[in-house]
């Protein structure tokens, strides 16, 4: 068996939005709390796929910033200092006397409880067909530091609303902005697209990136094919490749949890269909869901609270209000 690294109360697993919020409330109930992700930054995909991206949606802010509701998120769990163990995944699930033991990269972790908070679960971008040996060289999926580019010609491969946020984000700091689509027609919304237009950068369509050239140093240009034999060269430091992204939950489908269109079904309190093992996010599905970041928040207060109770019979199952704690 792995050898045991930490033993806590409660196992969180998904550093998103809805697990950080979890590991705070967990915390104001007095337990232990451990959290894991794949990925090796708290966040989840607000962190890699939209930081720069402005939310509207969030109780009490009129907006913001990705990465900075990830940063009070992180310093709000902080005052109950629970364990983070990122870039290491979740794997395998089991009963032990008292408890579960979850396999965390080369190492277990054994908790009274674990609370799935994974989000839409693993995600892997789409590749860039022409990108190769480019990808970590000037061609990115993510973009977690935007001044990283500063200065850079980007080209930006894609039609969705990511490869629209990542043209908004970048034109600022780049030197140059220009998106590239392989259809004449964009999936983004068109407010969005009407932003970018507004601010100068060329959209080429119908056209895709058919070949990239540089030299140790980076990649320098790509060239694009605009149908039939027509071809032109654009200069290039970073392409984003905004192509979209699989997802699955990984090794957590063979955890014996009822399963329903790569969603966790759950009850009332947020349990699953294996005691002591609960889900809540985007993840954990019932009748009448509404996937939002403000609903997974409330999901993990319902959850921790259920929680406290089946660890400890004595809990109440509503602690009071924290206003009226000192």
């Amino acid at each position: 068996m792995t050898a045991v690294s930490h033993e806590v109360d409660l196992l969180i697993v998904g550093a998103g939005p809805t697990g950080l919020f979890a590991a705070y409330y967990a915390g104001f109930r007095g337990m232990s709390v451990a959290v894991v992700d794949a990925l090796p930054e708290p966040g989840g995909q607000v962190t890699a796929m939209y930081p720069e991206k402005m939310i509207f949606d969030v109780a009490g802010f009129p907006e913001v910033r990705g990465r900075d509701l990830v940063a009070a998120l992180v310093k709000q769990a902080g005052q109950y200092d629970p364990a983070y163990l990122l870039g290491r995944p979740a794997t395998e699930l089991s009963d032990v006397d008292g408890g579960l033991l979850v396999e965390v990269g080369d190492g277990a972790v054994r908790a009274g409880a674990v609370l799935v908070t994974a989000g839409i679960g693993e995600f892997t971008p789409r590749p860039l067909p022409a990108g190769g040996d480019w990808v970590g060289r000037g061609v990115v999926h993510f973009i977690p530091e935007l001044a990283v580019h500063s200065g850079h010609d980007v080209v930006v491969v894609g039609g969705g609303d990511s490869a629209f946020d990542w043209a908004l984000a970048l034109h600022p700091v780049a030197r140059s902005v220009t998106l590239v689509h392989r259809r004449t027609r964009f999936r983004a919304h068109p407010g969005l697209v009407s932003k970018v237009e507004d601010l100068g950068v060329p959209l080429i369509t119908p056209a895709e990136v058919v070949e990239m050239r540089g030299d140790e140093t980076g990649l320098h240009e790509v060239e694009i094919e605009l149908g039939g034999e027509q071809r032109r060269v654009l200069p290039a430091q970073t392409v984003v490749a905004a192509l979209g992204f699989t997802a699955d939950l990984g090794p957590i489908e063979k955890w014996g949890l009822d399963l329903e269109k790569r969603a966790i079904l759950v009850d009332s309190t947020m349990r699953t269909s294996r005691p002591r093992v609960y889900a809540a996010g985007d993840v954990a599905a019932y009748p009448g869901k509404v996937k939002l970041i403000a609903t997974g928040f409330g999901e993990a207060a319902t959850a921790v609270n259920n929680i406290a109770v089946a660890l400890n019979p004595d809990a109440h199952l509503f602690p009071g209000h924290s206003s009226n704690m000192s």
